[in-house]
């Protein structure tokens, strides 16, 4: 795609040393341009699709447009493709009716970056607070059959999911914390000081020992 001026103004600003926080300052200034979106998108490169994202007019953001965007994610790093999905999902996906209503279609998807949006929402919905769907049980029946055959990057949104239902659901901990053992999925996982670990004994103890604080 040959890049428009403003496409290419822009670009000339972003840099290895451009953090989120600036291309959230840039986003507010451009606001929605879905157009431009598309330029920035089509460089192939992570920071302008990370603005790209920013801008895009989710009006428009239908199932084949989502598609086609998973697919070129793919061509980025485990690590960039992931970071990209969750962003479309935080500041997009979760904006609007109709595209939260695509993300509960998505369990079975057979792309496993809106497999990990599924169960990242899930997730997410308990982890802010938000009174969850009446769908728990399922949940963790479908996380229990699938989720040592799923692959890595949809295995930690199924993980995530699990230890928030831990936390907030006291019914299920014992079967979220009982899951975690038999998986031992991230068990010798080294986290930062201060960041809670993801295997779900660990997990779900530190988090609701905060709560009880």
């Amino acid at each position: 795609m040959k890049l428009s001026s403003k496409a290419e103004n822009i670009l000339s600003r972003i840099d290895n040393k451009t953090k989120l926080g600036d291309l959230r300052t840039m986003a507010k200034d451009i606001k929605k341009d879905h157009d431009l979106a598309m330029e920035l998108w089509s460089t192939g490169e992570f920071l302008p699709r990370q603005l790209a994202i920013l801008i895009m007019d989710n009006k428009v953001l239908l199932q084949d447009v989502i598609d086609k965007l998973g697919k070129d994610m793919q061509a980025h790093s485990f690590d960039e493709r992931n970071q990209l999905m969750d962003w479309l999902m935080a500041n997009q996906l979760t904006k609007d009716k109709k595209t939260i209503a695509l993300i509960g279609s998505w369990e079975n998807s057979p792309f496993p970056l809106q497999r990990r949006v599924f169960w990242y929402y899930q997730g997410r919905l308990r982890w802010v607070g938000q009174a969850p769907p009446d769908n728990t049980a399922n949940l963790l029946s479908a996380i229990e059959a699938h989720i040592m055959k799923e692959e890595p990057e949809v295995q930690w949104a199924m993980n995530f999911t699990t230890g928030w239902i831990g936390v907030y659901d006291e019914q299920y901990r014992t079967r979220c914390i009982s899951l975690g053992e038999k998986t031992g999925l991230y068990k010798d996982e080294m986290v930062s000081k201060g960041c809670t670990p993801s295997y779900l004994p660990e997990f779900i103890a530190i988090e609701v020992d905060k709560r009880k604080k």
